[in-house]
């Protein structure tokens, strides 16, 4: 494990979701604009309506820009959060899939170099040649949410995987083929309320309701169409990630979820009523909206999938937890139980490797950043805080948290505890200590 990353009052795991739920906004409006562009361009050369090609300009140059400038930057951040967060958690995704990512990458060239070849030849090459450039970027744009749809899944449900170690069984799991279909008809949805805040910028009126119209019957579409696949995505979900939804999802995330859908659902409604009256400052505040509802829907994919980072193979603490025999690899709970986390841990300073009375309290708490801070923070604030949940719970005995931590294993949402049993003690005395302060 790489030095800890600790993030007061959130998580390092926040981090990465709020950039995650960003990135979204850009990854997906760069696989779907392309086509309401090709559609806007048709009509345009089919009936003659030159002044179309004004809000293509427009809308070429807000992808690029958006997509293919913050967008990759956010797919950076991603990578570097994802590293620092969960170093193991990505190595035993890119040791299974990094022929997966290769091909994703190869895809990503095609659309990088297509949309500044669409958007610097309009109107300087012939109407069926940008056409075909348009085309060409759209088909290539697909594979990118296909390939990553299969990684992203297999996190959650893993297939036969655990069992096969066979890439395509992990690939084409359980859940593969309702959140592919759901992400690909919400995708619509995002480009719809980019093309109106894009529209809002356009002189011609006529063009200007147009546009809003059209994008507004594409977003009713993606997000009615959507939210019916996702129902079905919910019933593809294993059976552990739908107790969690039971036990665990907050109403706030629910109503995040629900509430956005319902919202956006009356915005493109009034939007095609009412198209002329749609400024840029309420287009702005329905992609907000949009963002609000991505954001509750991906939070509650991560909270699913616990204890798990990766589903039946790694602990969200990074500790692999399960045998995968077809990968060559060994579950790690039982030497940490015998040499102690402490130990086996590479980055913990010398003088707390070997634990005894003077350093009891500080050797907890390294323990607790190892094994607990991927879900917790360790102040009074913040993202499900350990001081907080203790007072809750009422440990004020060490040996009380001591059997605290022996039942961990009892909630379907928290990874058992790893280590010796002078490793649980000294975890106990930290927690006992939050309960002081």
């Amino acid at each position: 494990m790489y030095p800890i990353w600790e993030v007061p009052n959130l998580t390092a795991g926040i981090i990465l979701a709020l950039i995650a739920t960003f990135h979204i906004l850009p990854s997906h409006l760069s696989v779907s604009a392309m086509w309401f562009n090709i559609y806007v361009e048709t009509k345009a050369y089919k009936e003659n309506r030159p002044e179309l090609l004004e809000f293509i300009k427009k809308y070429s140059l807000l992808l690029l820009i958006f997509s293919y400038v913050l967008g990759s930057l956010s797919g950076i951040g991603i990578w570097y959060a994802a590293t620092v967060a969960n170093p193991r958690g990505i190595s035993g995704l890119i040791h299974n899939y990094v022929w997966g990512w290769a091909t994703e990458w190869v895809f990503f060239i095609i659309e990088v170099t297509g949309i500044f070849i669409y958007y610097y030849t309009l109107g300087k090459v012939d109407r069926k040649t940008h056409l075909k450039i348009g085309w060409i970027f759209a088909i290539g744009s697909w594979p990118t949410m296909v390939i990553i749809v299969g990684i992203l899944s297999f996190m959650l449900s893993p297939g036969k995987w655990p069992q096969t170690g066979s890439f395509f069984d992990g690939f084409f799991n359980q859940t593969y083929w309702s959140q592919l279909f759901m992400r690909t008809t919400l995708m619509f949805g995002i480009s719809a309320a980019y093309a109106i805040a894009a529209a809002t910028r356009l002189k011609n009126e006529e063009v200007r309701k147009f546009i809003t119209k059209t994008a507004s019957m594409w977003g009713l579409a993606g997000i009615i169409l959507g939210s019916v696949l996702f129902l079905w995505y919910l019933k593809t979900l294993p059976a552990h990630p739908q107790e969690l939804i039971a036990i665990l999802a907050p109403k706030t995330l629910k109503m995040g979820m629900m509430g956005a859908a319902g919202l956006l659902v009356l915005y493109f409604i009034y939007a095609n009523i009412k198209p002329l009256t749609i400024r840029l400052v309420p287009a702005i505040l329905a992609i907000v909206v949009l963002f609000g509802g991505i954001f509750s829907t991906e939070r509650m994919r991560e909270m699913i999938r616990k204890p798990y980072i990766i589903s039946q193979y790694m602990y969200s603490n990074q500790i692999i937890g399960k045998d995968i025999p077809a990968k060559g690899v060994s579950a790690e709970t039982k030497i940490i139980n015998e040499r102690g986390i402490l130990r086996v841990s590479p980055f913990v300073p010398q003088g707390l490797r070997d634990i005894n009375e003077t350093n009891l309290l500080q050797a907890g708490k390294m323990i607790a950043l190892i094994e607990c801070l991927s879900c917790h923070t360790l102040n009074e604030s913040g993202l499900r805080p350990l001081p907080k949940m203790i007072k809750r719970v009422g440990l004020q005995e060490v040996e009380t948290a001591q059997g605290f931590l022996d039942g961990l294993g009892e909630y379907p949402y928290m990874p058992t505890f790893a280590g010796t049993a002078m490793e649980k003690k000294a975890l106990a005395t930290y927690l006992v200590s939050l309960n002081k302060q």
